[in-house]
């Protein structure tokens, strides 16, 4: 009974950086990053036998609503124009992966205004678990739960030597309570989404106060205290960031309360007729990776 969440941005920029830009197809377009989501997601099928399974899109990758609270948000990313910078050979190839997902059957779905990690998070507590969520990005370690079964395929070192993070797991790799991740990362700060942290505060102390404390509030007190557990040029770096600490739960958590519209997650059933599949599987050169990914949905 598993539902199987795909971080499908991370899944496309992995492939598109971990296939060869020789993958073209047969008009010379590179496919790279098509033929790559589609073998890595046929390897997660076989390995985790979900019976549920959706692609999550990002409806806006720099939400409002935290923008307004952090105006450098992602700012790091943007391009001269203010758009996310990206390849120029991967852009054109989204579309035709979205084209080629539908034609399998296998659920898109984005919300505007929130970002794919937020639909991940709200599907994570509102669906029955177990629940995989298959990403690059280390920011949904903060949706583990053992209780709820819900674990992160995280695939830093690929396919073939990902980790399958839960809280011990979380707690193994940075000595912190394995439910504190989000405590932990709005201290430590995330540069590849522009999040500084708290300034003079890096993965160490971090997770000292982690360790120490539930949540801001009670670190911010604990500093104000003078708490045994602090060092006091550690407790001085936390009260000098209490107004950066003001917004951080709402930056970096994600959102649990998507309001996400109906969607029929359950794996797709082979339609009568693969003609439109194999057409695109043809005009794009494709090849063995639809036939693997048809193969990994039981066809």
């Amino acid at each position: 009974m598993t539902l199987m969440l795909l971080d499908s941005a991370s899944l496309w920029y992995r492939a598109y950086f971990g296939m060869p830009d020789t993958l073209v197809s047969p008009t010379g377009q590179p496919v790279n990053a098509i033929r790559g989501y589609l073998d890595m997601t046929s390897r997660l099928l076989v390995k985790y036998q979900p019976n549920r399974i959706v692609a999550c899109l990002e409806g806006d990758w720099r939400p409002s609503w935290r923008v307004e609270l952090f105006p450098d948000y992602k700012l790091n990313r943007l391009d001269e124009e203010g758009a996310e910078e990206e390849p120029d050979t991967l852009g054109p190839q989204i579309p035709i992966l979205l084209d080629v997902l539908d034609a399998l059957g296998i659920p898109l779905l984005g919300v505007d205004d929130y970002e794919a990690d937020d639909l991940m998070a709200t599907f994570s507590v509102k669906q029955p678990g177990p629940v995989r969520i298959v990403t690059g990005d280390r920011d949904l370690f903060q949706l583990a739960d053992d209780e709820r079964d819900v674990k992160i395929v995280y695939l830093a070192k690929g396919i073939s030597n990902h980790d399958l993070v839960d809280l011990k797991w979380i707690q193994d790799k940075y000595q912190i309570p394995g439910d504190r991740y989000a405590l932990f990362a709005m201290f430590r700060g995330d540069p590849s989404d522009g999040l500084p942290g708290v300034k003079g505060i890096g993965e160490k102390g971090a997770a000292l106060i982690a360790s120490a404390f539930a949540n801001v509030d009670d670190a911010l007190a604990g500093a104000h205290a003078g708490h045994d557990s602090l060092p006091p040029a550690l407790a001085k770096k936390i009260i000098a960031g209490a107004d950066y600490l003001k917004i951080a739960p709402t930056v970096v958590q994600v959102a649990r309360n998507a309001p996400l519209p109906q969607v029929d997650l359950t794996m797709p059933k082979a339609p009568k007729d693969l003609s439109e599949i194999y057409q695109f599987k043809e005009r794009y050169g494709l090849g063995a990776s639809v036939d693997r990914l048809i193969s990994a949905l039981g066809w």
